[in-house]
């Protein structure tokens, strides 16, 4: 009965692990027609790497999303049309790929 009990758990827990990593996250959540900037990306991507550099470099405020630990992320990212990593939300301006030239026309048309 233990088993039992400690399987379930752990299955509820791998099931719950997105809502349990945002909960515990200091990342503020707002939302991108407000004027937010999203990246949907993955720890592994070296163009996500270099979004990132990008974003530091030019002192852009962002969200990120790991697309790979959040299964509501990986569906937003699905509902964008992710078909490749990084994906970029500037304020519903969606930008493909690794872009500076595109976010920045996009984060100065906003």
């Amino acid at each position: 009965m233990k088993k039992f009990i400690a399987i379930v758990f752990i299955v509820a827990v791998y099931q719950s692990w997105g809502d349990i990593n945002r909960f515990f996250s200091d990342s503020p959540e707002y939302a991108t027609a407000g004027g937010g900037i999203v990246l949907y990306a993955t720890e592994w991507c070296g163009y996500c790497q270099k979004t990132r550099e990008f974003f530091a470099e030019n002192n852009i405020e962002y969200i990120e999303y790991d697309i790979e630990k959040s299964a509501e992320r990986n569906r937003e990212y699905k509902e964008l049309g992710g078909r490749g990593v990084p994906l970029v939300n500037v304020a519903g301006t969606i930008i493909h790929g690794y872009d500076p030239r595109s976010i920045r026309a996009a984060i100065q048309s906003h």
